[in-house]
């Protein structure tokens, strides 16, 4: 999008955008827990369609913050993280194989999408594109109506005694309506929804900041491409292959280290996300140095593939961090994390921009947080050895797999294969 004004003050309403997607993430577990994936899914598209719509209308930048940023952000929230939910009703063997097809079609998708804005903002104008892809997510609302979820929401979906017991929940909420005000039993239910006990495990709390950490600068590639490219390479026609090449190498470097990562025992799969976000950090240290265009797609080729392994990674790795009942709030307040600073990346991005006139300092910048929190991340492994070494058999089981034996390791799922909202363990309940 191009707005009037400083890169800055553009540049929020795409990182608004992009930060109320995972700010919301929480909210969107519990709203999912509690309602279920169809009726989530199917308002979160509605919001996102409303969202796109008004933006066509809008004729500020102020406006536009509304109803981009928040609108759509909050809508595409409440649509994404359900169509994820879903999966683990249906799949149990192949669940990591359905998340790769999965999000490899959005990668699909993200390459044609530039290809379709380039043949239409011109000749139509930003008001009447917006309209267009307003399109989309309305169709996204009738496609989510499809949604059958198999389990009850609320049934089990939870960390341990957050879903309805046989008969001890119902008798707190006797006493709660009896004698309790109608406070406290809002606040009763707050607590029940968001549980923080995942934030008493060490390694997830050390995981969890060096993920943030990183993505301080993880997206300002991402954003401010574009502009670079319009600034270093005047007059080229070609920036929309930039992005094609990364959704290109997204969606492969999603199937294929999800794969590896399957073949990777315990946390050694951290090392993955490691390294891919030093090689990110590098990529976009380099992004300034390229004087030819086609080095600079070969760099994006390389964020593609980092940002394929880390969202591949994520979701096994809080599986192994947290064990299977917590893994959803872990994910949830993960990404609750990562929105700040990844809503605020950007935008510092632009002002660096507008004060040293290009963009060398604001990529070589951009490119130490990722580094900084992959050193973070590489020591969880080894905080988890020490912890486990300590620590007695009964205490490390309370939030670890536990190992399976050679005949049960079949019928489980393999490392990789776990998504937020997975529901194999909670299936007794």
């Amino acid at each position: 999008m191009v707005f009037q004004g400083s890169a800055a003050l553009s540049t929020w309403v795409g990182a608004l955008a992009m930060g109320m997607i995972f700010f919301c993430s929480p909210v969107v577990s519990m709203f999912t827990d509690r309602f279920g994936c169809r009726k989530t899914a199917v308002s979160g598209a509605l919001v996102a369609f409303i969202g796109l719509l008004s933006t066509s209308f809008a004729n500020s930048l102020s406006l536009r913050y509304f109803t981009y940023g928040i609108l759509f952000g909050c809508g595409s929230s409440f649509a994404f993280q359900p169509s994820l939910v879903i999966l683990g009703h249906y799949f149990r063997q192949r669940l990591g194989l359905v998340n790769g097809v999965v999000t490899a079609g959005a990668s699909l998708f993200s390459m044609g999408l530039p290809v379709l804005l380039n043949k239409v903002v011109e000749p139509l104008g930003l008001s009447r594109t917006f309209q267009i892809l307003s399109l989309f997510m309305l169709v996204q609302a009738l496609l989510a109506l499809l949604f059958k979820p198999l389990l009850p929401a609320g049934g089990g979906m939870g960390p341990p005694g957050m879903g309805p017991g046989p008969g001890k929940p119902q008798t707190q909420s006797m006493a709660t309506a009896q004698g309790g005000s109608r406070w406290s039993r809002l606040l009763g239910g707050v607590r029940k929804s968001f549980n923080l006990r995942v934030f008493h495990i060490v390694t997830y709390r050390v995981w969890a900041f060096g993920v943030a950490t990183a993505v301080l600068g993880y997206f300002v590639p991402y954003v401010h491409l574009m502009s670079f490219v319009k600034q270093q390479f005047k007059g080229t026609q070609k920036e929309w292959v930039l992005l094609v090449c990364i959704g290109a190498s997204s969606g492969v470097g999603r199937l294929a280290f999800g794969k590896i990562g399957d073949l990777l025992s315990g946390l050694q799969k951290i090392y993955m996300q490691v390294v891919s976000f030093i090689a990110l950090g590098l990529m976009s240290i380099l992004i300034p140095q390229c004087s030819a265009f086609e080095g600079l797609v070969v760099v994006c080729v390389f964020l593609g593939l980092c940002d394929g392994c880390f969202l591949t990674m994520m979701a096994p790795i809080a599986f192994e961090l947290v064990g299977p009942m917590q893994a959803s709030q872990a994910i949830g307040y993960l990404l609750g994390l990562m929105s700040i600073p990844m809503t605020a990346g950007p935008p510092i991005a632009g002002l660096l921009h507008d004060y040293f006139g290009d963009y060398t300092v604001a990529f070589s910048l951009a490119g130490v947080p990722p580094m900084v929190g992959g050193v973070v991340l590489f020591f969880v492994p080894l905080i988890h050895r020490r912890l486990q070494a300590a620590a007695s058999p009964d205490e490390t089981s309370t939030h670890m797999l536990p190992a399976a034996s050679p005949a049960e390791e079949q019928k489980s799922c393999s490392n990789g294969d776990i998504l937020p909202g997975y529901t194999d363990v909670e299936t007794h309940i």
